[in-house]
Order: structure tokens, then C-alpha cells, then sequence
């Protein structure tokens, strides 16, 4: 990613110098147990989206709102099916016969997945991933990491996030050009979907690394047990 290849190398070495060596100081949660050196990862990724920020802020001002309804309505299209794989291995064939009928559905009769028919029809949308499917099968979620570029993460759901890249249909398209370009598109797409959130983020958190770690975690473990997670262990009595 041409953005990745703008950071400088001693500016990435340097933050995680520093990151691994607060780990010892900073941290003061159990599932951060790396938290100097996510802050500093943290840190990088907020110098990134200095750059990636306004492409995406300029994306959202400049195209038509049935433009970008279209285009994400296409990816989310493409990552249905992967949705749908994840919700079999994870026991639900029920869901994932709803997933197959949405990508049949959107992209025929919704052309090529730009409108979002299936849903009108009554067939629900699931976001289902490798890293909640490995949760389903018990894989604890290993210490927290924060990413440039990915943002948060456990370390199931890094491992997880390999294989999503890994099988992405996108990543796949053997015409470079092409790829390159949906790649970009799809990245701004997600960033500039992501703008109100930041908003929300900016005015309701004093430390905003701690909130989007707290957010992260407990999202993930409602996306995990859909919606309806057990009590943890810390929390009864």
C-alpha cells in the first residue's frame, strides 16, 4: 500500500523501540499486556491518517450519496460470501443459506451487487469473519494489539484477519491495475464510513486510545455470542 510505503522506516523502528519499552511501565490491563507498544503502533497510525484522512473526508464531500450507497453496497456484496462460508463453520447454516440467497439475489437482480435487494426482500445482512468463527470454536482471544493500517486487534482476530486477506475475492483479481484500484477505493470507502465515529470518539473520550481498545473488545465479544455474550469471569460474584 503506497500509504504503508511513505512512513519512514526509522520512524516505524523508533516508535517501536519506545512501544516495547514502556510495555513494562504503561500497561494496566490484563488483556493490553502490550499497551506501550500499541500505544506507540497507535501513534503511527494517527500519523497515517493525517494523509488518509482528508482523501477520505474529500470522498465523502465529492461523491453522490447513491454513488457511494453503489459502492458499498458492492463489497458488502463480495464479503457476503465469506460471510457466508464463516457462518457454516460456525454451525449456523441457517444464516448461510440466507448469505448465498444475498449475493444471488444482489448480483442479479441488484446489478452486480450495486443496489442492495436482498435486504428489501427480507434477507438480513450478518458481518461474520475467521477471527469470530475461531471464537465460536473456543480460541481464546490472546493479548491485544493495536496495527498501523488495521487498526485493533486480539490475536485471534490478527490470525483472523490473515485469512480474511488471505481468501478476500478482491486481493484476488489477476488484473493488477484493476485490483490496485478496487483495493484503494474500497479502503477509502471504509475510512470515509468511519468519519462520524470520529467525531463521536473525539468529543466522548479523554484518552482516546483507551476508549477505542474498550470499544473494540467488547464489540468483538457481542459479534462472538451475536449479540448475547455470558457474563466474564471477573464480573460475577
Amino acid at each position: 500500500m503506497q500509504i504503508a510505503k511513505r512512513l519512514s522506516p526509522l520512524v516505524f523502528a523508533v516508535a517501536v523501540v519506545g512501544g516495547l519499552s514502556g510495555c513494562a511501565t504503561t500497561a494496566n490491563n490484563p488483556k493490553d499486556p502490550l499497551e506501550g507498544f500499541n500505544r506507540a503502533m497507535f501513534a503511527v497510525n494517527e500519523g497515517i491518517d493525517v494523509v488518509v484522512k482528508p482523501v477520505a473526508e474529500g470522498y465523502d464531500a465529492a461523491a453522490p450519496l447513491p454513488v457511494k450507497a453503489a459502492i458499498g453496497n458492492f463489497f458488502g456484496n463480495v464479503s457476503d460470501v465469506w460471510t457466508a462460508l464463516n457462518n457454516l463453520l460456525q454451525g449456523k447454516p441457517g444464516a448461510a443459506l440466507s448469505d448465498v440467497g444475498r449475493v444471488l439475489v444482489n448480483t442479479t437482480v441488484g446489478i452486480g451487487g450495486a443496489f442492495d435487494i436482498a435486504s428489501e426482500m427480507g434477507l438480513e445482512k450478518h458481518a461474520e469473519d475467521f477471527g469470530q468463527t475461531m471464537g465460536s470454536w473456543g480460541v481464546p482471544d490472546g493479548p491485544y494489539f493495536y496495527w498501523p493500517i488495521i487498526g485493533p486487534r486480539t490475536t485471534r482476530d490478527t490470525l483472523g484477519w490473515g485469512v480474511d486477506t488471505y481468501v478476500d475475492p478482491v486481493r484476488r483479481v489477476d488484473d493488477v491495475p484493476l485490483r490496485n484500484t478496487l483495493l484503494g477505493v474500497r479502503f477509502i470507502d471504509t475510512r470515509a464510513s468511519l468519519l462520524a465515529s470520529d467525531k463521536v470518539v473525539e468529543e466522548a473520550a479523554f484518552d482516546k486510545y483507551n476508549y477505542i481498545r474498550d470499544a473494540y473488545l467488547q464489540h468483538r465479544r457481542s459479534e462472538i455470542y451475536d449479540g448475547n455474550p455470558p457474563r466474564e469471569k471477573e464480573d460475577t460474584n
